[in-house]
């Protein structure tokens, strides 16, 4: 099953049975708003926290999805799923109100797709017969576990991004009709010595290169193989360094067929900046909008690069620089969803 170094090619092709995506606000206002299963008009969702409200967008994500696949939570053999926040406790909390087996995972943004990669290695190996993966983020938690607290409102520069406050969440079988999960590449970690927690694109695209590089050596696949090639939340300024770096690379992926999660979740809108981050962006984008698309028939086979800063506010004080991590995953429509 493994091909290459850090790629595996799935034989059975897990099935994504259902996938689903919650959103807060600001998110059901963007330009991607009608493609979440569940928004909320408040920031709090009825909570006294932010972290709370968190915890219940993760879980909101979980109940939405089984409920799209039919299934109860007692026939899902293990949760696979991660956050921005320390020690994991959105995921680790959500798990004791689902109660089901847990393997809690840190990859930063790049969650998504870790959590998914696992989730059909766990399935095609017959350790389990349904996954969860699932991950999401709050801006106002994140903000001020990361940078400074809201009631500050410090200046960011242009190339500062917005935490999504959303969840994704994805069921994975061994059969059954939905989207199927081909292969995945386990990113490895690229440090180019950027220090700027306020500049994520330009740290993490480096990192996407590598995996992006990586994928298409181990699985021996032509440039133009998909019909979409999705970042995970590099946005504007991360998106125009690895859209500079691939050509240069001769990793002749069309540019036409390149897009950034970070990018498409808010659009235009001025006041994010570079646009959008946290783990709840590619996971909210990939599993509302980009699946509805592909379930429509608009594309027969994506990848997927989930992208992660994976500092902590410990390591930015004591003057580290920032290790980036990406994780690809390859997701192929069914004959009979073709279109």
């Amino acid at each position: 099953m493994r091909q290459g170094y850090q790629s595996w090619v799935f034989p059975s092709k897990p099935v994504i049975l259902a996938s689903s995506a919650i959103g807060g606000p600001f998110e059901a206002k963007g330009p991607l708003g009608e493609d979440f299963d569940i928004t909320h008009g408040d920031l709090m969702i009825g909570q006294d926290s932010w972290e709370k409200a968190e915890k219940v967008l993760l879980e909101e994500a979980c109940d939405k999805a089984l409920e799209k696949a039919g299934l109860q939570r007692e026939q899902i053999h293990v949760l696979l799923a991660g956050d921005l926040m320390n020690q994991i406790i959105t995921s680790s909390f959500s798990a004791r109100t689902l109660g089901i087996p847990y393997l809690g995972l840190f990859g930063a943004c790049s969650t998504a797709m870790e959590g998914l990669a696992l989730g059909a290695l766990l399935v095609e190996s017959g350790a389990s017969d349904y996954v969860i993966a699932a991950t999401g983020s709050h801006n106002g938690a994140a903000e001020k576990q990361y940078r400074y607290p809201t009631e500050y409102g410090g200046q960011k520069p242009p190339t500062a991004q917005w935490t999504v406050t959303g969840a994704g969440a994805a069921v994975i079988g061994k059969q059954g009709s939905g989207l199927q999960i081909t292969a995945a590449t386990i990113g490895k970690i690229v440090d180019m010595g950027l220090s700027d927690p306020f500049n994520m694109g330009a740290a993490m695209a480096p990192a996407a290169l590598s995996t992006i590089e990586t994928h298409f050596r181990d699985l021996q696949l032509p440039h133009d193989h998909y019909d979409l090639v999705v970042t995970g939340d590099l946005g504007k300024v991360g998106h125009a360094i690895l859209s500079e770096l691939l050509p240069q690379h001769q990793v002749a992926i069309p540019l036409e067929r390149y897009i950034d999660c970070g990018k498409l979740v808010y659009g235009d809108h001025p006041a994010v900046w570079s646009g959008g981050s946290g783990c709840g962006c590619v996971a909210t984008v990939t599993y509302g909008h980009l699946f509805r698309r592909m379930r429509a028939g608009e594309w027969k086979r994506i990848l997927v690069i989930a992208t992660g800063a994976l500092l902590s506010p410990i390591s930015y004080q004591q003057g580290e620089s920032i290790p980036c991590i990406a994780h690809a995953v390859a997701i192929e429509a069914p004959p009979a969803e073709e279109g």
